[in-house]
């Protein structure tokens, strides 16, 4: 198995786990505060869609040949080119900006879009040829990192996030053990 396939069968596997925990969770327990955080379920999946946004837009980008169209929230708060795009600080102040922006969202509609962005970036990813993932600097908007990065990256997310938060729920007695 390749690199490519090696990541994809990772991003499926966190995707399906992804959704076999949202599908066995009331809209209450969705819409609750993971205390003593602020942030719900659904807060945590409208986090995810939003910032995998960017990966789908290099995806894209990728396919055909142009520089990625990034959403409207990127380009007002999204990381500096000239910048350190690791600052703590930035992406907190993004991350505030993106919650405040989608908290209104019906939680119907996060799980709709992160689901079918979710599915659009596998399907937009395994087009994309491994020798195109994996040579750093091919891409000049993507500085000297290989594209493997983008998708590592939204994978590190979405598995990060995933063990937060079925740790809290299993912590408050509202998952079983094994999930």
């Amino acid at each position: 198995m390749n690199e490519k396939e090696k990541i994809l069968v990772e991003l499926r596997d966190i995707f399906n786990r992804w959704q076999e925990l949202l599908t066995i969770l009331t809209e209450e327990q969705v819409t609750a505060p993971l205390l003593p955080s602020a942030w719900t379920v659904k807060d945590v999946v409208v986090h995810m869609w939003a910032w995998q946004q960017a990966s789908v837009a290099r995806a894209e980008a990728t396919l055909h040949d142009r520089e990625p169209n990034y959403p409207k929230w990127w380009e007002i708060m999204g990381p500096d080119k000239e910048e350190d795009i690791d600052r703590t600080e930035d992406i907190d102040r993004t991350n505030a900006y993106l919650y405040k922006i989608n908290r209104e969202k019906p939680w119907s509609r996060v799980y709709a879009d992160w689901k079918a962005q979710f599915s659009r970036y596998l399907e937009l990813t395994s087009q994309i040829p491994e020798k195109n993932l994996i040579e750093p600097g091919r891409y000049a908007w993507f500085g000297n990192y290989a594209l493997t990065a983008s998708l590592m990256g939204s994978l590190d997310h979405h598995k990060e996030h995933f063990d937060m938060v079925s740790t809290w729920l299993r912590e408050h007695g509202m998952l079983k053990t094994g999930r």
